[in-house]
């Protein structure tokens, strides 16, 4: 399957600031070696494994490597069944990211809000960092199946068909921020490099639901939603 040629310049994209980046992606060496290096510093250091994540899921020509190239390839190698999305089922890996900011915030916004109702956490703030970067390939526009709110099943679905299909992402109208669109890419060699980290951000939780976000450097919390955000 062909696709459509897209590339956005750039794409956004926001993540938590928990994520530590790993040696390995950042240093020049032939991403097919990197198995046998991971394996012979593992030996020294038995948390390399957990701290790269399963490069098996990244085919070594499509893996990427040199400066911020462990944000790009973290998203992939770090996957869960019990963080499943709107186009994995958790198996593989999913670079999101909107055409503009306020798509980046509103779908990080309603995770960050899902994820603590539902292991009921007390109230809390929790630290973003937004990155942008040239992102592109060769995608499908996903269909309105796909974008329910709360049904994820067609869109995994179609998340597993197109990836096995070759195809290199996804195109699809926010959920979250109807007025701006989104991408779902599949591979790291899809992103590129440098990422560019920008501005940072704090989401505030009152136990029950997001209320507010402070921009690095802003004086005052923004309520939220903002406009255009979807339920």
């Amino acid at each position: 399957m062909v696709g459509r040629e897209l590339r956005w310049t750039p794409g956004y994209r926001i993540i938590r600031t928990i994520y530590p980046p790993v040696d390995l992606f950042e240093d020049i060496a032939d991403p097919a070696d990197w198995e046998l290096l991971v394996s012979a510093e593992a030996k020294l250091n038995p948390r390399i494994r957990d701290e790269v994540g399963n490069l098996a899921l990244v085919p070594a020509d499509r893996r990427i490597f040199g400066p911020t190239a462990s944000i790009a390839m973290g998203a992939f190698t770090h996957v869960s069944a019990d963080r499943p999305s709107r186009f994995s089922d958790g198996s593989y890996g999913v670079w999101y990211c909107g055409d503009r900011v306020e798509v980046a915030l509103a779908e990080t916004a309603y995770h960050f809000q899902r994820f603590m109702r539902a292991t009921d956490e007390p109230p809390a703030a929790a630290d973003f960092r937004l990155l942008t970067c040239p992102v592109g390939g060769a995608v499908e526009v996903a269909p309105e199946d796909c974008l329910a709110p709360q049904d994820w099943a067609p869109g995994q679905r179609l998340g597993r068909q197109m990836r096995g299909d070759g195809l290199d992402g996804i195109l699809y109208r926010s959920v979250r921020y109807p007025e701006g669109d989104a991408l779902a890419m599949f591979w790291p060699d899809c992103l590129t490099l440098p990422i560019t980290q920008n501005q940072q951000f704090r989401y505030r939780w009152d136990g029950a639901r997001m209320t507010h976000y402070l921009p690095h450097g802003a004086t005052a919390w923004a309520p939220w939603p903002i406009a255009g955000v979807a339920g």
